[in-house]
């Protein structure tokens, strides 16, 4: 017997203690992605919960937050859209290495956790 995966049900990134509200301006106002309740059992942690598309962003808190190359990689149809919006609100990017059939790149939230936009090539976004 194996695994019988349906999807991805959801990521969880990590913020600082008492930084909601600057990470919500980013994800929700920059990112466009749209606040979902999040259980009463889980309120109490901190952090909130987030879905774009068939997408769940689970932002949680920590004390301490470590940089790394983990991340998030979210596929977009118009990844030349999505660079000009985030040059737009002074958002870095950081070009990727190519992956055959592949466009990406990626920046930084706030609170230096990577995320990654990449597109199919011959997407009519590129």
């Amino acid at each position: 017997m194996g695994i019988d995966y349906i999807r991805l049900h959801h990521i969880q990134i990590c913020i600082p203690i008492d930084q909601e509200e600057l990470a919500k301006s980013f994800y929700i106002g920059i990112l466009g992605f749209e606040e979902i309740e999040k259980p009463a059992v889980l309120r109490k942690n901190g952090g909130f919960w987030l879905r774009s598309a068939d997408i769940e962003l689970h932002v949680g808190t920590e004390s301490t937050i470590v940089p790394g190359k983990r991340h998030p990689a979210f596929e977009i149809h118009n990844l030349l859209e999505a660079k000009a919006h985030l040059e737009k609100h002074h958002i870095p990017i950081q070009k990727e290495k190519p992956i055959e059939g592949y466009q990406r790149f990626s920046f930084y939230d706030p609170f230096q956790n990577r995320i990654e936009f990449i597109s199919r090539v011959g997407n009519p976004g590129l």
